[in-house]
């Protein structure tokens, strides 16, 4: 494959990676509701009448936790390809290793010296 083949499709895919998301929000712009009623506002439309106020805070904890499982869960996809290649990297490779998974260590600390990862009801 020539060098502006590789371009090209590199161009196609961009363009594909941009329309793909901005498409379903476009068309949904023409064919969205304008005016969608009283039953449509409501918060939650199960039947139930909503008792005070319908805009109810989440605790900010809830979220924490979300974006500590995913830092997580993101560290033991980097492990298992490592691990398959642990003879091939070297001396190099168990190093970055050694200093990435220190850094995560390091803000595991931090967030339990903080007290994120107690639960509060």
């Amino acid at each position: 494959m020539s060098d502006y083949r590789i371009y090209l499709f590199l161009a196609l895919f961009m363009i594909g990676a941009l329309v793909v998301p901005v498409l379903p929000i476009a068309v949904a712009r023409f064919i969205a509701p304008r005016k969608p009623g009283s039953i449509k506002t409501e918060p939650y439309e199960c039947g139930t009448v909503t008792e005070g106020d319908v805009w109810v805070q989440f605790k900010l904890q809830y979220y924490i936790f979300a974006i500590l499982f995913v830092v997580f869960d993101v560290e033991a996809l980097f492990l298992f390809p490592w691990a398959v290649v642990f003879k091939e990297v070297g001396p190099e490779g168990l190093i970055a290793m050694v200093v990435f998974i220190g850094i995560l260590t390091l803000g595991l600390i931090y967030a339990w010296q903080e007290g994120v990862l107690e639960w509060e009801t």
